[in-house]
């Protein structure tokens, strides 16, 4: 077992329970790994049609409760909220609550895509591959604390990040932003033309129809610059003025991001036909709506573009071969693979192999992979809780049973709700964000769970070489081995710095 299977095992993957698997070419395990995700591994996951069909059954039932079981004031609504957690924890509801699930396969669905996620993870045989879903996932960030999503987060990563973790960035982010959960998540639903149709139309019935006694009709809608905003911000060309270490990226002005939000407008989703429609939809949950849509041409970062449906994917194309987007795209891989702050000449590199390929992430992937640079013995990043967890299910073989009574695998815990990213920007990647002391608390009360549960069943001595092999240092090999039980040696074992770090 050389030190180069345990970094690739670690570093690249998602930990092994034991190095032979890797072979005598960690590299090349890692670059036979380069296309497509896998489809996920789980039962009763649903598309994008189906996710938002289902929310949008829940929000009916919410709007006639009259139908339901009656229920204390304010209980319905916590009963409701309770049982849409994908988190697993969960105590179960009282008798009361529980003639009220306000509807088990929204419920179900979100609990399910959540299963799925980790447990493909803790199985895959390529781990690399499911590390890049984790990572573009998070890049573009779709959150369930944003009600309007759920159903449609799992689905999200099916349709619009695992076909495409290898393929040119203009792909990917076509896919993720048309999709409709970031449409919902980043409320493009709510974004219309000030001169568009719709918005001309509730104008005319505020004149007519609309005065109240104090002379305000209704509220009138129009440009939303979430969606637009973040694109530019997170998923394309960074923050203005930021990397300067590395090149710089940004570059767009407030002008920008209102003309990008105008060509946004009119994409949208089609929530009656998918309510009323068949009970597995088969017509895309995404289209443009002319009515919604801001008329005339716009200008984004000094370019025109027409009217209509097609201006958003030559927005998208010259966004993905824009030089920021290639070095603060690069920057965050770099950083994700090898440290908190990325060697430059690194960074340089992986912008020189995205500009030939015309941003081919399987060929930036391959420059980083054959970067000595990522190959350096001293471990910089920290594992998330969710690669812990991930990371800790591989090492014990315990396959996708963790996840089935407790969906979540334990995250939520330790600090990180998996697919419930706090904002836009999704989960931090640097260490400092997951150090604090009562994160590392909960990561010793896992740890010790784990451990009281499996430490008899297994050997943390046999198990720590086999996994970390040259990784493990001697002073992390004495304490386990002087453990007084199996229970203790496991837990040195899953908090050890060799094992915690990447």
């Amino acid at each position: 077992m050389t030190a180069t299977a345990a970094l690739a095992a670690h570093r690249f993957g998602l930990g092994e329970a034991s190095l032979e698997s890797i072979g005598p070419d960690p590299a090349g395990w890692l670059l036979a790994q380069l296309g497509p995700a896998e489809p996920q591994r789980g039962s009763g996951l649903v598309g994008s049609a189906e996710g938002v069909r289902l929310y949008a059954q829940f929000l009916q039932r919410q709007r006639r409760p009259a139908a339901l079981p009656a229920q204390p004031a304010g209980q319905e609504a916590a009963a409701g909220m309770a049982a849409m957690e994908g988190t697993a924890e969960m105590a179960p509801m009282p008798a009361s609550a529980a003639q009220f699930v306000p509807f088990e396969p929204l419920r179900r669905a979100v609990q399910d895509d959540l299963r799925a996620r980790l447990a493909t993870a803790s199985t895959s045989p390529r781990p690399l591959a499911e590390r890049l879903v984790l990572f573009w996932a998070n890049h573009f960030t779709v959150s369930l604390l944003k009600n309007s999503t759920r159903g449609l987060v799992g689905a999200f990563e099916r349709e619009a990040i695992r076909p495409h973790i290898n393929a040119r960035f203009e792909t990917l982010l076509q896919a993720a932003v048309t999709h409709p959960a970031m449409l919902r998540y980043l409320d493009n639903e709510l974004s219309a033309g000030p001169d568009s149709v719709v918005v001309r139309r509730q104008q005319r019935r505020a004149r007519t129809e609309g005065m109240g006694a104090e002379g305000r009709g209704p509220r009138i809608s129009g440009l939303n610059e979430n969606l637009a905003r973040e694109v530019l911000e997170l998923h394309a060309l960074g923050v203005a003025g930021g990397g300067a270490a590395y090149g710089g990226w940004g570059g767009y002005t407030q002008a920008d991001v209102t003309a990008f939000a105008a060509v946004l407008t009119g994409w949208r989703v089609p929530v009656r036909e998918l309510l009323t429609g068949p009970e597995s939809p088969a017509q895309p949950a995404t289209r443009f709506e002319p009515a919604f849509h801001q008329p005339g041409p716009k200008t984004v970062l000094g370019q025109r573009y027409a009217e209509g449906p097609d201006a958003l994917a030559a927005v998208l194309r010259d966004l993905a071969r824009h030089p920021s987007t290639a070095r603060f795209v690069c920057t965050k891989l770099a950083r994700h693979f090898v440290a908190d702050e990325p060697p430059p000449a690194l960074v340089a590199r992986l912008v020189q192999s995205w500009q030939r390929s015309d941003g081919q992430l399987g060929e930036v992937m391959r420059t980083l992979v054959q970067a000595p640079e990522a190959w350096l013995p001293q471990p910089a990043k920290l594992k998330t809780p969710e690669e812990f967890v991930i990371s800790t299910t591989r090492l014990l073989g315990l396959g996708a049973r963790p996840f089935d009574r407790v969906p979540d695998g334990g995250t939520t815990a330790m600090g990180q709700r998996v697919q419930a990213a706090p904002s836009p920007a999704g989960w931090p990647d640097r260490a400092e964000e997951w150090l604090g002391p009562e994160a590392v608390w909960k990561r010793v009360e896992w740890a010790t769970r784990v451990a009281d549960r499996l430490g008899r069943q297994l050997d943390a001595r046999r198990l720590a070489a086999a996994s970390l092999g040259p990784l493990l240092q001697p002073d992390t090999a004495r304490q386990i081995e002087r453990a007084a039980d199996g229970p203790q040696a496991l837990a040195l074992l899953l908090l050890a710095p060799e094992f915690q770090r990447r």
